[in-house]
């Protein structure tokens, strides 16, 4: 086991050498960045990107910057051109080391979430600059999310005209959130494996995209994403059950209904079950405030119908 995780590490090492006697310098000056593991990481060359992390994926898009990136993971499903054009060098949380170096990069930009630790490790030990991005959950969160991405390719002036976008609409939505007098007792449903569900509580991305629409998470007392017992769903009775599509495909709402605790809950007897693109809800990238504001309109119509006939 020792040897064959040395083994790894040498191949990676000289595959990381290789990549940086091979690339080509597409920064005008060295650049350094503290990243969000409070490494301090120097930053020579930006022209060939792995992006590691559907957010940041699309954050490079916006800044048109793609024409960097020559590979990404598997999440990196918008827009749809990043995976139809770049290499795809797996899914973020179980990459290989050889796999991200062997695509010659000169930067490596991640997500928290990157793993496993071990690969992460070596590819941090490597010759080529790993930088990790901060991922903080809010409305400031996503804005500094993308200065900082930005900053890393060296595009401050696009990084703060995006980031002034997405301010100005999580404003917006904060004015509508503002409005809501009653909110709805919602719960977010990950999976429905062998009867039984996974719902997400407290300090996760689900709990906070259901604060942002407006909603109360029912499950908010408990931490992380827990399986769920029927006593505790019909406890919790939320009045509306949030899932997403898994892998392009929509969890049918009978799935869902098919866990008895939830199928005696308001929701389920209601059957008002809301899908949306996982990505899109939970990425936290330059679109979260557009996702959130769905979400409300979904939890909310008749607010979403007040808006329209403002906007009339």
């Amino acid at each position: 086991m020792i040897s064959s995780m040395l083994r790894a590490a040498t191949h990676a090492l000289l595959l990381a050498a290789a990549a940086a006697s091979l690339g080509i310098t597409g920064a005008s000056a060295d650049t350094t960045i503290k990243d969000a593991g409070g490494r301090t990481v120097k930053i020579a060359d930006t022209s060939r990107i792995v992006s590691i992390g559907g957010d940041i994926t699309e954050i490079l898009y916006d800044l048109k910057a793609d024409g960097k990136i020559i590979a990404v993971d598997s999440t990196s499903q918008f827009p749809a051109d990043a995976m139809k054009t770049k290499q795809v060098v797996g899914y973020m949380r179980a990459l290989s080391a050889e796999g991200v170096l062997a695509t010659n990069p000169s930067l490596i930009i991640a997500s928290k979430d990157a793993g496993p630790p071990e690969v992460v490790n070596l590819l941090k030990a490597s010759s080529v600059p790993y930088v990790e991005v901060p991922d903080d959950k809010s409305a400031e969160g996503v804005a500094a999310k993308i200065r900082f991405v930005a900053s890393v390719v060296g595009d401050k002036a696009g990084g703060d005209a995006l980031a002034g976008e997405v301010e100005r609409d999580f404003a917006a939505l904060a004015k509508d959130r503002a409005k809501i007098t009653k909110p709805v007792r919602a719960i977010f449903v990950l999976a429905v494996t062998n009867g039984r569900a996974t719902i997400a509580g407290a300090h996760t991305s689900a709990d906070a995209v259901l604060k942002l629409a407006g909603a109360q998470n029912a499950a908010g007392d408990v931490p992380g994403y827990k399986p769920l017992v029927d006593e505790a769903a019909m406890e919790l009775a939320p009045d509306a059950i949030v899932t997403m599509k898994h892998g392009g495909n929509a969890m049918p709402s009978d799935t869902v209904l098919s866990v008895k605790g939830l199928k005696m809950t308001p929701a389920g007897q209601n059957n008002r079950i809301i899908v949306m693109d996982g990505l899109y809800l939970l990425g936290f990238g330059p679109r979260s405030a557009s996702a959130a504001r769905d979400l409300m309109q979904a939890l909310y119509p008749n607010l979403a119908q007040q808006r329209a006939g403002v906007s009339e």
